[in-house]
């Protein structure tokens, strides 16, 4: 159903009526909510044919759906705003970072962060990274069976961000609690807030001791060049080093996990290209690039500073905008047979990754640690399918990952 007034349904629904001139279709859909695997694309690809832009009359706020108007509000930071990126809350209190930042304070912090996660820096740590993805899969290879999430996916890329942040492993499990209540909450909006508050508190208390800790033992780890950093000529402020840890956390424990889930998930119903990379390892670079592209996991929004519109519909001052990077990267405009997945597609220029001044920080990082962990899975474990106990599905919040994966294989 599609409407200039409100709905009540908060599936996904459309109509291909045309919507009055100076307006958009409007929709119910809470992507906050747990739900089928594969629902929210479906959604997003519905309305894409529907119109470029439509109005959500959940949280109300607008969501981008085509390529080419996504990619020009990721590029146009002067009226697509950072300060506020969730629609629950257009009006935040507080600020991740270097994420929620506009322009000279973004540049500041990018210009620090940037070299700590260039190709080169990422490269130092291809010994380390590969160690771990073998002692994993060693450690279910035999077992004929496993849950992917629990065993592999969340380990995996956890221990190398903690690594990376001189953070204890022992932690893990507080982590991805934490992770879980503020990002993948799938509640009322007003427990959803409640639970993602206390969380949060509970987390920047944990990093500010970790802070001072490092304050006076510094270590060649993440949080301690951060304190060193100089932002306006002062140092990083206190409450500023708390955001940014807080900001690395779940970046670092969310993102590739959701990227591994959907990339097994593919791979284990869909033999075919399976075998083609485990018989042309070669081919993995690739076929990560597109599944990327295809799975595209993040649904980033932005709140506007000033009036604009979008293909004809006008958005006022201080509007949330929903910009999904999925609804962009399978738009046909712009792919050639763009829901399907090409392993050798070529070229692939996506925005998985984002675009703009907040592109991914940590994308060389996350393709790095994907390729390993096809390499090496692929030489343990080439033959793998999903399990008859799986049901997939995709949890709420602005990266929808997968709830769980049982795979079974031949021993």
């Amino acid at each position: 159903m599609s409407t200039t007034e409100p709905t009540t349904d908060t599936g996904p629904t459309t109509d291909t009526g045309a919507a009055p001139a100076g307006t958009c279709p409007v929709h119910e859909f809470n992507h906050y909510l747990e739900k089928p695997y594969g629902e929210k694309m479906a959604f997003y690809d519905a309305i894409r044919d529907e119109a470029p832009i439509v109005k959500n009359s959940f949280a109300e706020h607008f969501i981008v759906t085509r390529y080419e108007e996504i990619l020009a509000a990721y590029q146009n930071a002067k009226v697509f705003s950072n300060s506020a990126v969730t629609v629950f809350n257009p009006n935040p209190t507080t600020r991740w970072i270097p994420q929620m930042l506009d322009g000279d304070e973004h540049k500041q912090w990018r210009k620090n962060l940037n070299p700590l996660f260039s190709p080169k820096n990422v490269e130092r740590l291809e010994e380390k990274v590969r160690h771990r993805a073998v002692e994993l899969i060693q450690s279910i290879a035999a077992k004929g069976k496993c849950d992917f999430l629990q065993d592999f996916a969340l380990q995996y890329p956890s221990f190398i961000f903690l690594e990376l942040m001189g953070m204890p492993f022992e932690d893990l499990d507080k982590f991805l609690h934490w992770e879980d209540e503020i990002l993948h909450i799938s509640a009322s909006p007003e427990e959803a807030a409640r639970r993602r508050a206390a969380a949060s508190a509970e987390l920047t208390e944990y990093f500010r001791v970790l802070i001072d800790e490092r304050r006076a033992d510094p270590r060649d780890d993440l949080i301690s060049k951060a304190i060193s950093f100089e932002i306006n000529g002062q140092p990083a402020t206190q409450e500023d080093l708390e955001s940014f840890c807080i900001l690395m956390f779940m970046a670092g424990l969310d993102t590739v996990t959701a990227t591994l889930a959907n990339t097994f998930l593919y791979l284990a119903t869909h033999q075919e290209d399976r075998q083609a990379i485990v018989d042309d390892p070669e081919l993995i670079p690739s076929a990560i690039e597109e599944i990327l592209r295809v799975f595209a996991i993040v649904i980033p929004s932005r709140k506007t500073l000033e009036d604009t519109e979008i293909a004809g519909c006008p958005i006022p001052k201080g509007s949330m905008v929903c910009l999904p990077l999925n609804a962009a990267t399978r738009d046909d405009r712009q792919y050639e047979d763009a829901k399907e997945v090409h392993l050798d597609r070529h070229p692939n220029n996506h925005i998985a990754f984002g675009a703009g001044p907040h592109r991914c920080l940590g994308s060389h990082l996350a393709r790095r640690e994907l390729r390993i962990a096809l390499e090496e899975w692929h030489k343990y474990i080439p033959n793998y399918r999903l399990s008859l106990e799986s049901h997939p599905t995709e949890k709420g919040g602005q990266l929808g990952p997968v709830g769980s994966i049982y795979l079974e294989w031949d021993v």
